[in-house]
């Protein structure tokens, strides 16, 4: 199991994120524009630059919803490779079938 601290953070990353990713959109689709003029960009970029930092995207870290670990982790299940382990051997993973040789 995760320290609960670590997993608190991720969550509070992913709210921030939630918060400002159409504002963070939009100065980024500015910052991009090859057509505008330098000085607006730069201004963008500087707004940009005093966001919260955690308020970006790839701050964000994969972790397992069972048991918090941040390794190890399949995308598709949300969950550890531990975790998927234990869970498919107890039949509760649709779709997975113990198995031994």
């Amino acid at each position: 199991m995760a320290k609960t601290s670590a997993v608190e953070k991720n969550k509070r990353r992913e709210q921030l994120v939630k918060r400002y990713a159409t504002k963070r959109a939009r100065l980024k689709a500015v910052v991009m524009n090859q057509s505008l003029p330098m000085d607006e960009r730069f201004r963008a970029t500087i707004q940009l630059a005093e966001m919260p930092r955690n308020s970006a995207r790839v701050r964000i870290r994969n972790r397992c919803e069972v048991t918090g670990r941040p390794r190890g982790f399949y995308r598709k299940l949300k969950m550890s490779r531990i975790a998927l382990r234990q869970l498919g051997s107890l039949g509760q993973v649709p779709g997975v079938v113990k198995s031994s040789w």
